[in-house]
């Protein structure tokens, strides 16, 4: 099993996670694709994770919180059942029992919530409201905030172009749909990006894309 893997914040990480292998979960019928890993089975944690059609895990406590965005098919657990787009957080202490009927894949960070940030989130992305960004070509969709801590989506246009910028507690990054880019390269569908504090760059899309960004937590 995988620890340590990825852990220095100091370092800038960009995986395709389409190119990583499934690795067998504790329980049948879970797999997941390792991105950052404190220790084997706790600690710090971001995975992309599918459940096959009637999988399952048993209940358990989230002693640091979790959150996470269904990528495809519907997650379920006593809470509800939650469809692509589906972002959700549960807090420090919270406890469910998931199971998916017919399958999904989640992007899920576990152990990475502050102890005073108690907030639950059930937001729909489908349905929740786009706003204009700091640019031409660029719409916001925020989902958390706490503290120095942001989670939006963000969608660019064909050609926009954002501002350099520095991003001084550091910038997380998925690409859920269309290719991001900066001057160090072309990030498509399924990549992963940490881009470490203080690091800079200068954000760009010339055929459009949506991407997860998650910053000021590093």
């Amino acid at each position: 099993m995988v620890a340590n893997l990825n852990m220095d914040f100091a370092e800038r990480v960009v995986i395709d996670t389409n190119t990583l292998d499934w690795v067998p979960s504790r329980l049948p019928g879970v797999e997941r694709r390792m991105l950052e890993r404190e220790h084997e089975e706790s600690g710090r944690a971001s995975s992309i994770v599918r459940y096959a059609p009637d999988s399952q895990f048993t209940a358990h406590v989230h002693e640091g919180g979790e959150e996470f965005l269904v990528l495809d098919g519907v997650f379920s657990d006593e809470h509800g059942d939650f469809g692509p787009g589906s972002y959700i957080r549960n807090p420090i202490g919270s406890k469910h029992r998931p199971y998916s009927k017919d399958g999904c894949t989640i992007f899920v960070k576990l152990w990475q919530m502050e102890s005073g940030d108690q907030t639950w989130v059930r937001a729909d992305t489908h349905t929740a409201d786009w706003h204009p960004g700091l640019v031409p070509g660029l719409e916001v969709m925020p989902l958390h905030s706490y503290d120095s801590e942001n989670v939006a989506l963000v969608r660019w246009q064909a050609g926009c172009e954002f501002t350099p910028h520095m991003h001084p507690q550091g910038e997380e990054i998925l690409v859920l749909d269309g290719t991001f880019e900066d001057e160090d390269g072309q990030y498509p569908t399924g990549t992963w990006l940490r881009n470490p504090p203080g690091s800079r760059h200068t954000p760009f899309s010339a055929g459009g894309c949506t991407i997860l960004v998650k910053t000021g937590h590093l």
